[in-house]
């Protein structure tokens, strides 16, 4: 699979302390990455440093096939960001915003292709209003646009959902699942952990700035698993698994028993056989925000 940015070996120091400790990781073309940590893991000088806002001490940042050092234009030049609320001219429309960004733009668009991109961030039906008119997830939508402007392989967005309601939300999450179908790969930092589960791929958590963990949102789904039980003998049902050497933790009237392989079928048969009056038996469904706490020490964002 094509890799849009790749971090290598990347550090960065202030005087004496580290910052970011040697920490790489790939962005594959069409992907969505979710960048978590706790506050001050480091995620926002990371991310200052993809889109060259600020310099790495060591390592190597390359952007579609571009080292941001030797090709800083040619690599910056694939990349679109916004960080967090962005800024606009209130007074025009979104549509002359976008044609007042594309002409600062290195690479030339021409206005049937900023309506393309109007229509990617579907915002067809608002771009002759003034932004000052516009709801906050419209905004959002536009800052993207702008984003996308100059046509980059690699989006970077810190907290873009900050303050959308839920139906903005929905609908961000839908243009970013547009933009992935069309080959474009995101980077997306965001304390909205339930939103980064529905269109993230793949997930990198640093802490204390280094990456403590790098997986796809398959694995994090294929955790260990858990199975909870309710039934009318409790006591006996922990004897029970107590004489199977099964790891189990009692949680008021639930037991969730945690299974190193899958014997879903054979452990209820045999919780049957032992007249336990057996009366829910299922998979407890591990959620980003259960293993990001489990993963982190702070256990904040």
């Amino acid at each position: 699979m094509e890799t849009i940015l790749k971090v290598n070996n990347v550090s960065k120091k202030i005087g004496s302390k580290t910052i970011i400790d040697e920490v790489s990781f790939d962005v594959p073309k069409g992907k969505i990455v979710g960048l978590l940590g706790p506050n001050g893991a480091g995620k926002t000088t990371l991310i200052r440093m993809i889109v060259g806002l600020m310099k790495m001490s060591n390592g190597e940042i390359t952007i579609a096939n571009y080292s941001l050092k030797e090709h800083y234009r040619e690599a910056i030049s694939e990349v679109g960001a916004i960080v967090e609320n962005p800024e606009f001219y209130n007074y025009m429309s979104g549509m002359d915003n976008l044609l007042q960004y594309a002409r600062m733009s290195r690479k030339h668009v021409t206005p049937e292709e900023i309506l393309a991109i109007i229509k990617q961030v579907h915002l067809e039906a608002h771009f002759n209003q003034k932004v000052k008119t516009y709801s906050l997830g419209m905004r959002q939508r536009l800052g993207v646009a702008q984003a996308l402007i100059h046509q980059p392989s690699l989006l970077v967005l810190d907290e873009p959902m900050n303050g959308l309601d839920p139906m903005g939300m929905k609908e961000f999450r839908e243009m970013l699942r547009d933009l992935k179908n069309k080959g474009i790969s995101v980077i997306l930092s965001s304390h909205q952990l339930s939103d980064i589960e529905l269109v993230a791929d793949e997930l990198v958590i640093v802490q204390h700035g280094k990456i403590t963990h790098q997986v796809t949102m398959d694995e994090i789904k294929n955790q260990q698993l858990v199975m909870v039980v309710e039934c009318q003998k409790i006591d006996e049902l922990t004897q029970y698994l107590t004489q199977q050497s099964l790891s189990f933790e009692r949680r008021q009237e639930q037991v969730w028993v945690y299974l190193e392989q899958d014997i879903r079928v054979s452990l209820l048969k045999d919780l049957v056989n032992q007249d336990l009056n057996v009366l829910a038996f299922y998979p407890k469904v591990s959620s980003l925000e259960d293993v990001f706490l489990a993963w982190t020490e702070e256990g904040g964002l």
